[in-house]
């Protein structure tokens, strides 16, 4: 349940309470925490007392949009709880994870945080994040509370319970209604597209037809340059590293595809796997076709919103969490479509969620507890589902942000339809994660750039494997 996120990156290093800043990153670095972390001991990280009789607790996220609507919840918390007394802090995604470390490593970091289920597992393996399962306010979760799957991700093999559930993200494709119209077409000819890696079936065609070079020639016209491009069909969020969650995963799950060998906790990842390959190779061989920016234009801080609300590029698949950056663009018209359906009959997309966890190293374990069950309340998500930034885990809160959405001008049913029918997939969940991301990234990179087949994944598939050991 946020990459995520893309998105401008946020770079913020601004601990506050208060103020609003730019959209939330959840595209994964590629990075492995300290190796310090290691040789940890059970330092427990500060947790003075605000007063007499007041227990102060730290709770940090990431998300600068989420910031108003979770301060929100803090307030009604401490209103219930006036024996509490909970500090607030936001940071940009990077800085995010550089001052977590840093605090474990010094035994002062937050309390409660914001947590992705790509760290989770090393963090709960180096036992730097409390169980909680054991304690009191947090023990007794009904799975049946959120949205199908989303507690179940944050459960560990062992069985224990490492964050309660805040929001969930989905995948679609984000346009602007006035190019489209310029283009000859309406949202009912976006609706109902099929791809397939072969030829890329009627989305491909829709791509090609909003491509238009600078002689005003369309992709799918004669005559088309695709060596000087004005708009692309197709916006770039980069390479995707090793989870391609807005890029590439949705084509290639919609092949029949899967990351690994089971849904959460695999032992083996596909990598290896030919249609994996053959998605790859349509998805970066976008490019070739003037299609979609090639990597020397993007580098590797690529901005779709900014591609769509300057007309560069007219398709933008992009998460749910970047609706509110999207909305936020002046002189356009926002829409929201489907994504294709692929080979498997249906379209496909990663379902990722965030949770909030509890550091080992608090000095109020219990407190901290009662925060956290609040933050994973329906009273809380309803805050947050009205504020219109993203969709709680909860479907009232989730209920609460479609009509926020609505009220914004915008029709968010195709992200909340591929929960309702299923048409998902878990964010790879495994030991490991870290020295995946930093071995593929580089690699999938340079498949971008077009220096390098994606058949040769499979010579990396036995190396990432041993990596999850």
């Amino acid at each position: 349940m946020t990459n995520v996120r893309n998105r401008t990156p946020d770079r913020t290093t601004t601990r506050t309470t208060k103020t609003d800043a730019s959209p939330r990153r959840r595209r994964l670095a590629a990075a492995t925490l300290v190796t310090g972390l290691a040789a940890l001991t059970a330092a427990c990280a500060a947790g003075p007392n605000a007063g007499s009789g007041t227990t102060a607790l730290d709770y940090w996220l990431w998300d600068a949009n989420q910031l108003p609507a979770y301060q929100a919840c803090v307030d009604a918390f401490e209103e219930e709880n006036p024996d509490i007394e909970v500090r607030v802090s936001q940071y940009g995604w990077d800085d995010y994870w550089q001052k977590l470390t840093a605090g474990f490593v010094a035994g002062a970091g937050p309390d409660v945080f914001t947590d992705h289920l790509t760290r989770y597992p090393e963090l709960a393996g180096r036992e730097l994040l409390l169980d909680l399962n054991t304690l009191e306010a947090t023990a007794d979760v009904d799975p049946d509370t959120y949205q199908p799957g989303l507690a179940e991700l944050w459960v560990t093999p062992e069985g224990g319970r490492y964050g309660l559930p805040k929001d969930f993200d989905t995948i679609a494709l984000f346009y602007d209604l006035n190019v489209l119209t310029e283009a000859g077409m309406s949202p009912e000819d976006l609706e109902g597209l099929t791809w397939n890696p072969d030829d890329g079936g009627t989305f491909e065609d829709v791509i090609a037809h909003l491509s238009i070079d600078a002689n005003g020639v369309r992709g799918d016209e004669e005559g088309f340059d695709p060596q000087n491009v004005q708009t692309y069909g197709m916006a770039s969020n980069g390479s995707g590293g090793a989870e391609g969650q807005t890029q590439w995963s949705w084509l290639a799950a919609s092949t029949g595809w899967t990351f690994t060998d089971q849904p959460v906790w695999g032992t083996e990842y596909h990598f290896d796997d030919p249609r994996l390959h053959e998605t790859l190779a349509w998805y970066f061989g976008l490019v070739e076709k003037g299609f979609m920016a090639p990597y020397e234009e993007v580098g590797t801080a690529p901005n779709p919103t900014q591609a769509l609300g300057s007309g560069r590029a007219v398709l933008s698949s992009n998460g749910s969490w970047m609706i509110r950056s999207y909305t936020g663009l002046e002189g356009i018209d926002l829409g929201v479509a489907p994504l294709p359906a692929g080979p498997v009959g249906t379209p496909m997309s990663m379902y990722n969620g965030l949770a909030d966890s509890i550091s080992a190293q608090t000095e109020n374990p219990e407190e901290a507890a009662r925060l956290v069950a609040f933050l994973g309340s329906e009273a809380c998500q309803v805050i947050v589902g009205e504020a219109g930034v993203v969709f709680p885990a909860i479907p009232a809160g989730t209920d609460a942000a479609v009509e926020a959405f609505a009220d914004q001008g915008v029709d968010v049913q195709p992200f909340t339809d591929l929960v309702d029918a299923g048409h998902t997939f878990f964010f790879p969940v495994t030991d490991g994660y870290g020295s995946i991301s930093a071995l593929m990234t580089p690699v999938m990179d340079e498949i971008y750039i077009g220096s390098r087949d994606p058949a040769t994944l499979a010579d990396l598939n036995e190396q990432v494997n041993e990596l999850i050991g």
